[in-house]
């Protein structure tokens, strides 16, 4: 009887197909780094020019900005934005001693900008802001980009390990809105893009 039972609990196992044997062969912990990839660009964007004022660059410190398209709004009540760093990039080290930053919301006519904060082994920050017309924002002492569509000021309040990224939570302390005389600019399927 024993084994009659046995029998009949095997025959209601569903086992895995060829197809989904293979699969969990090929990627056994989810899918791989270059679907994760292909899957993602179709997912459009805005971009970001994320700044900060570094006190350590120099007698006198000096301003520091990376390009972001993950950054998005989380609360509004507090108000609350999100940005993702790659770990151990200068603006992660930075983002985590200097608490103070900001976020401009790039116009669709600023894709040199953003490409120029994008690129690995470009200038040095402090030579690309000598091209960049901004100004510095009251509370960050971070640099805010003329003609972006909007800017905000803002101060660290949690800072998440995920993955090889980072992703730091601020309270926006200060917005800096401009005319809209355009949209904004977007990255969708690896390239800088209008809206529409």
């Amino acid at each position: 009887m024993r084994g009659a039972s046995a029998a009949v609990s095997l025959s209601r196992v569903s086992l895995p197909t060829r197809q989904q044997s293979a699969q969990q062969a090929r990627h056994p912990e989810g899918v791989s780094e270059e679907e994760f990839r292909a899957a993602m660009t179709r997912l459009a964007g805005g971009v970001v020019l994320v700044t900060a004022h570094d006190p350590e660059d120099g007698p006198h410190g000096a301003a520091a900005g990376m390009t972001a398209t993950a950054f998005l709004s989380v609360s509004l009540d507090p108000p609350l934005v999100l940005v993702s760093v790659r770990t151990g990039s200068r603006m992660d080290e930075l983002l985590e001693r200097q608490p103070l930053w900001a976020a401009s919301l790039l116009a669709e006519g600023q894709r040199a900008i953003a490409g120029r904060f994008a690129m690995k082994g470009r200038l040095s920050d402090r030579l690309l802001f000598t091209e960049v017309p901004h100004e510095v924002g009251s509370i960050s002492g971070a640099p805010l980009v003329e003609g972006a569509l909007a800017a905000v000021e803002c101060r660290t309040e949690q800072r998440v390990p995920a993955g090889d990224h980072t992703l730091v939570v601020a309270r926006v302390l200060a917005t800096t809105l401009r005319p809209v005389t355009g949209g904004p600019l977007t990255y969708y399927q690896g390239s800088y893009r209008r809206l529409g």
